[in-house]
């Protein structure tokens, strides 16, 4: 079986903080959030620790950008029930540092999160982007639907 491209995603496969049942904005703005698979698979990390690095990135890139118009409404307290992110993941460092070199060529706003001490990068979050402008840049990577187990 195949795994779903980030173009097709399944029912729950956004993280979306509504469900109230309102129809979402014609072009609803997400930010982008990609983790290394090989954290979990290959070097065994808990889940705490990955969701942790998804965390990092995607507040960094906010706070970053803080005063950008998009941003600011993504954040703005009549929208915090409703933020969208598109969580997906690369196989590793190579795909991620790739990633973010595409991102800057592009002018796509983003953090690539490097854990300290380690100097290890782990996780990119793109600043909030109506989706139209930036889902080609992600449409070859895979939705994050890691299973994790003991």
């Amino acid at each position: 079986m195949m795994p779903e491209q980030a173009q097709a995603p399944e029912a729950g496969a956004e993280a979306s903080g509504g469900g109230g049942g309102a129809e979402a904005p014609p072009d609803p703005i997400v930010q982008y959030v990609l983790l290394r698979r090989d954290l979990w698979q290959e070097q065994g990390w808990p889940l705490g620790s990955v969701v942790a690095q998804a965390c990092h990135a995607s507040v960094a890139a906010i706070w970053m950008h803080s005063d950008d118009a998009l941003t600011m409404s993504y954040c703005a307290p009549g929208n915090l029930d409703h933020m969208t992110k598109v969580v997906l993941e690369v196989k590793g460092e190579a795909q991620l540092r790739n990633l973010a070199a595409k991102l800057q060529e592009a002018g796509i706003a983003h953090k690539l999160w490097i854990e300290q001490p380690e100097d290890f990068p782990t996780c990119l979050a793109t600043k909030p982007y109506p989706k139209s402008q930036v889902a080609a840049q992600f449409k070859k990577f895979n939705l994050c639907k890691a299973m994790f187990s003991k």
